[in-house]
């Protein structure tokens, strides 16, 4: 599995990443090995600290994630190794006792809001994926997704996103798109721009077989 690629991608938050990332898994998946590996999973462990203190952590800054340890680990994968992936418990605010092996595939696809904003993540990345969509959209999704999905209240949502969300989107995000090889406007429900990663995606794999 020494050959294998590592595709990167990049977006605000409830973008579309993904929908992309599944989209992209779902058409590989029969011929080749493929997983998707979420940079979300790496944020910091916080058992070490109150329930309180946790809340308050900025998840939207790039130092709220063990970024040293997961280029450690996808290094590891490019080297065809497996590894104990983190898992990360919303509802607690800190990382789970569950760890997943990821044993060597063909194809990573690992997405998360800084996965072009550093350098060391991009070197390893063969392609990188920015997904662009608009504020408003992204936040309505934002808002369901934490309610229904992570038991949010809609006022910590709301607050959420004015204090660190949106600032550190301006700030982190949104420069990271220059990275990018590929731009995909409005997420998931682009087909022809996901069909055109994919055909690059086989290009790719076609090359290193």
């Amino acid at each position: 599995m020494k050959n294998s690629i590592i595709i990167g991608i990049a977006g605000g938050s409830a973008s579309g990443k993904t929908s992309i990332s599944r989209q992209v898994y779902e058409f590989f998946k029969g011929s080749h090995t493929t997983c998707i590996i979420k940079q979300d999973d790496y944020y910091k462990d916080q058992s070490h600290l109150s329930f309180e203190e946790r809340v308050k952590t900025n998840y939207d800054h790039p130092f709220a994630f063990d970024n040293d340890l997961l280029v450690e680990q996808l290094k590891q994968l490019k080297e065809g190794k497996s590894i104990s992936k983190p898992t990360y418990d919303y509802t607690q605010h800190t990382r789970s006792d569950v760890v997943e092996t990821i044993t060597p595939r063909d194809v990573y696809i690992l997405e998360g809001l800084f996965v072009l904003y550093d350098e060391k993540i991009r070197d390893l990345c063969d392609i990188l994926v920015f997904v662009d969509t608009d504020a408003d959209i992204r936040f309505i999704r934002r808002l369901k997704r934490d309610i229904e999905e992570r038991g949010r209240s809609i006022d910590s949502v709301c607050n959420q996103y004015l204090e660190t969300v949106r600032p550190m989107h301006e700030q982190f995000v949104e420069p990271s798109k220059k990275y990018a090889h590929i731009i995909i406007p409005e997420g998931g429900n682009n087909t022809v721009a996901i069909d055109l990663l994919i055909t690059k995606i086989s290009s790719v794999i076609d090359a290193k077989e």
